[in-house]
């Protein structure tokens, strides 16, 4: 079985897929989920810190590595992943406390799960976000450029383009050989996820979201990804927000200690007080 920081991988079955995913740790659950063309292996400097006082569970979405998707899979969407980790919790749960941490488009995911289930998570935390409202108009997609260059073959420019568009020019020269293994074992992911429907988060469903919340944004972060958290900010009534220095969208990686610590101050605030 592949591991991760000396974690074995473990596996549950759901009715039409397997759900693989590491967990580490003692406590109430805390459980962290990747956004496009990563895996439970995105985590790496989150778990060990993160699980010192939580049970972090980090899970691989349906589709993803380490059973990535070679072609297109026409069930493969939010509302999927959203449904996916809500079973994956209610097998897991220990009784306790439940935190989601997503990030990117684990994020909407994540908010997914707190708008339908919101008495099963106690504290909720976005990171850089990077959804449509459903009041605001289509945006044209870049990805079907990158399909088009996927399907001819050519997945080191698909995969270039496509890290570069989301978090800024040139960072895909600049990743690390660990990370664009991770991402070139998802590649085929970008094939459903630009077909998929996706009608964004319904805006008038988030003042009735009576949960605590972290949104995280890099301080680099490109300007998509300020703008949603501004408006969650507005919209949210338990809403705190904090920003991480040197760096952008990825900040759990570029800057993993002040990440880490945000999420454990958040964490402790919501377990000093009454339970909702």
């Amino acid at each position: 079985m592949p591991h991760i920081l000396g974690l074995a991988e473990q596996a549950i079955s759901l009715p039409d897929t397997d759900i693989h995913y590491t967990r580490a740790g003692h406590g109430s659950i805390l459980l962290l989920i990747h956004g496009s063309l990563c895996d439970y292996r995105y985590w790496r400097w989150q778990i060990p810190a993160l699980s010192r006082s939580h049970t972090v569970i980090a899970p691989s979405l349906r589709g993803y590595w380490p059973r990535a998707l070679r072609g297109e899979d026409p069930g493969f969407g939010i509302q999927r992943h959203a449904d996916d980790m809500l079973q994956l919790l209610e097998r897991l749960r220990n009784g306790g406390r439940v935190h989601v941490l997503g990030h990117s488009r684990g994020a909407q995911v994540a908010l997914e799960m707190a708008l339908r289930a919101p008495r099963s998570i106690d504290g909720l935390m976005l990171a850089d976000p990077g959804f449509a409202f459903d009041d605001e108009p289509p945006v044209r997609s870049f990805r079907s450029d990158i399909a088009e260059l996927l399907r001819k073959g050519d997945t080191e420019a698909a995969l270039a383009g496509f890290v570069d568009a989301v978090n800024g020019p040139d960072t895909w020269r600049k990743m690390v050989g660990w990370f664009k293994t991770m991402v070139h074992d998802n590649a085929y992911t970008l094939f459903s996820q630009l077909r998929e429907e996706n009608p964004g988060i319904r805006r008038s469903d988030l003042p009735g979201l009576d949960r605590p919340v972290l949104l995280i944004g890099g301080a680099h972060s490109p300007e998509r990804y300020v703008s949603r958290l501004d408006s969650l900010q507005d919209a949210l009534p338990r809403a705190t927000r904090v920003t991480i220095p040197l760096a952008a969208h990825g900040m759990n990686l570029a800057n993993p200690k002040a990440f880490n610590q945000a999420v454990a101050d958040f964490l402790r605030g919501v377990e000093g007080g009454a339970p909702d």
